[in-house]
């Protein structure tokens, strides 16, 4: 394609609200404008790299048996209702009204489409497994879009469902997806780690996020060097070690003044104690339950463990008024030493703590001296709070590393959540009826093209593994004016488009512009024809490694051949 006729909007200067170096990127080599906040045009380079993802999806997925097809973007509220959904969702939903005022949703994911779909045609177990999948645009009410592609309102997504007449069936499934999704990371280029996940609002008993590692990453892994173990932070498992060596002598509870100490750490600074050695007191309202946790005062809470612990997803903070009206006290003051009806849970470090100081339940009081057993009582104790960097790894093989990740993919085993709560079943080989078992998976498109340029890029450009980029070869004439170099500029395109994708760069521009524009775009292969055209010779310089080499055309298309084989 010849440049002049390809939209191309490059920017020399990065615009003010592109925080991520891939949203600079993005906007500075021509691939995409912003409609409005978190929507995006794809312009002409972006769709080529779009559709090249795509390709090898869809060949990944049509070997493990995969089929293609696509559902509708308008979802009509009532699958969401069936699914209990519609309001479990929450405020990212985009719901409207037609003319009828009938409620719809701009779909974010498809599991009540695909649900509702299949259970009107499948029957027996005989027709199982089946797996669809589509690539198709998604939308999500995101509160605060930032970092360009990566966390959009509107965004492309491939997402597959699978449906199964047992669970060996499923969890075959599960593992041949999480190897094309391996595979399918690797071949466009992408330095991913899989990690154990947490299933969110699509829900579901076992999950696995796959991260593309980048400073820019939103999400924490928690990995280790030694072992191929790797968590969200959300779900990594804190090991429990119960503390070494005798405990200091029980001292009798005494209740001191504390003025304008609200935190933990303002505590510990105020009694001259190792933060550690303090606790948190949060009251939560867990199924409509009050329950007071109490972790370590250097530690974090995590919310996606509760839910784990007491197996609900109906768990929201106490607000300050319902914590004043059942404990007489706001947060900051509070303490587990209390004769109201809260049950007391606690995180398993806090059992190796002795003489705590903890809130009195009344503003500007604390307990000093308070101890598990004498002067309240824990009903039970878990893993209630984030790993630290350094702390032993569950799977023994030192200790925890962190790094940030993008998240590219996931794939979750849904069991019987939508198939029984939407009524699809089959006949199974006895003849009885059942719940289909499903799974589903989710490859974020335009967030892997991100993500690509977020590892592979340099301080002036974006550099495109072969496998995605937009175009082969860039071809390059620096003097268009000079008949020579358009003549052989003209032949080499005719020649070389007819095995490889080429933009052929023939505006009447200067030679800077065209060089910083083709190292914006940062196509694998630039051939420069220059001041020895007449010569039969030309510039072939990798964008990769910046490596160069005049090369004659009469053995330049064998050159390009084996230069393309290396990349």
């Amino acid at each position: 394609m010849k440049q002049s006729k390809v939209f191309i909007p490059t920017l020399r200067e990065v615009p003010a609200e592109a925080e991520a170096l891939s949203h600079q990127l993005l906007l500075k080599a021509g691939l995409i404008k912003q409609n409005t906040a978190g929507v995006y045009s794809y312009l002409p380079l972006a769709t080529r790299v779009i559709h090249k993802i795509s390709d090898v999806i869809r060949e990944e997925m049509e070997s493990i048996d995969a089929v293609e097809v696509v559902m509708p973007v308008l979802q009509h509220a009532e699958l969401w209702q069936e699914s209990g959904r519609w309001e479990a969702y929450g405020s990212e939903l985009m719901r409207l009204r037609d003319r009828n005022q009938r409620e719809f949703a701009l779909g974010p994911t498809h599991e009540e489409v695909v649900t509702s779909l299949v259970r009107d045609e499948l029957r027996s177990y005989k027709q199982l497994p089946l797996t669809l999948f589509q690539i198709q645009t998604k939308f999500r009410d995101e509160k605060r879009p930032r970092f360009g592609l990566l966390r959009g309102r509107e965004f492309i997504m491939k997402d597959a469902y699978s449906f199964h007449a047992d669970e060996a069936s499923l969890m075959k499934t599960y593992q041949d997806m999480y190897d094309a999704y391996n595979r399918i990371f690797k071949r466009v280029g992408l330095n991913v780690r899989p990690v154990v996940a947490d299933s969110g609002a699509i829900g579901g008993s076992h999950t696995h996020e796959f991260h593309a590692l980048s400073e820019i990453g939103e999400d924490t892994i928690v990995y280790s060097e030694q072992s191929d173990y790797a968590a969200n932070i959300e779900k990594a498992e804190v090991v429990y070690i119960p503390a070494q060596g005798d405990k200091e002598d029980i001292q009798p509870l005494e209740k001191i003044e504390t003025p304008n100490v609200k935190t933990a750490k303002a505590l510990a600074e105020y009694l001259g104690r190792p933060l550690d050695q303090t606790t948190k007191s949060m009251v939560l309202k867990i199924a409509g339950q009050f329950v007071m946790i109490l972790i370590r005062g250097h530690h974090e809470m995590n919310d996606v463990k509760l839910k784990d612990f007491f197996k609900t997803d109906d768990i929201v903070m106490a607000t300050d008024d319902e914590i004043f009206n059942l404990l007489g006290a706001a947060p900051g003051s509070l303490g587990p030493i209390t004769d109201k009806d809260i049950k007391i849970y606690a995180d398993n470090g806090v059992q190796d703590l002795t003489n705590i100081p903890v809130g009195a339940n009344e503003e500007g009081y604390h307990y000093i001296n308070a101890n598990i057993g004498r002067d309240f009582e824990v009903e039970g104790y878990g893993d209630f709070r984030f790993i630290i960097e350094g702390e032993p790894l569950a799977d023994g093989s030192g200790p925890a590393k962190f790094a940030e990740g993008i998240e590219v993919g996931q794939v979750f085993v849904l069991g019987e959540k939508y198939s029984e709560a939407m009524k699809a079943t089959i006949l199974n080989n006895q003849g009885r009826e059942q719940n289909l078992t499903m799974g589903c998976y989710g490859i974020g498109v335009s967030r892997t093209l991100s993500a690509i340029i977020e590892q592979h890029h340099d301080d002036r450009g974006i550099i495109w593994p072969k496998s995605v980029a937009p175009y082969d070869i860039h071809i390059i004439t620096v003097n268009p004016k000079k008949e020579a170099q358009q003549q052989l500029s003209d032949s080499l395109y005719t020649s070389l488009k007819k095995q490889y994708d080429v933009l052929y760069d023939e505006r009447n521009e200067r030679a800077g512009v065209k060089f910083n524009d083709a190292d914006l775009i940062g196509l694998p292969i630039r051939v420069v024809i220059g001041k020895r055209a007449e010569e039969g010779i030309v510039e072939v310089k990798r964008r990769d490694t910046g490596e160069s080499e005049e090369v004659a055309v009469d053995v330049l298309a064998s050159y390009i051949d084996t230069l393309y084989e290396q990349l």
